[in-house]
């Protein structure tokens, strides 16, 4: 029951930290995360998620994608030079669409 409970207590929160060389994700406690490589990044756009995509982790395979979301419906798009396509729900993607950006330049 504890064990099961600390799972859950980890996907409450995502944290996103961006320097020159990465983007991190990480939920809760760190134990599920996640990083890009910036210079793998192709493009990187806002969009708005369905309802339907749910929370938490997800691989949505139409269109096929990554999906890291804990609440709301916002989210920051990456696809990679391989052809990968990522969504990472955040509060302010304007803000992470812009240092993305920043850093592709």
């Amino acid at each position: 029951m504890i064990v099961i409970l600390l799972i859950l207590a980890s996907f409450t929160t995502l944290t996103v930290s961006i320097d020159e060389n990465y983007l991190r994700i990480k939920f809760g406690y760190g134990i599920f995360r996640k990083r890009f490589v910036i210079s793998e990044i192709a493009s990187v756009e806002r969009v708005k998620n369905h309802w339907y995509y749910g929370w938490g982790i997800r691989l949505w395979l139409w269109p096929k994608m990554w999906i890291y979301n804990v609440s709301g419906f916002d989210a920051v798009e990456l696809v990679m030079k391989n052809g990968k396509v990522y969504r990472i729900g955040t509060n302010a993607p304007g803000e992470l669409e812009n240092a993305i950006k920043a850093l592709l330049k």
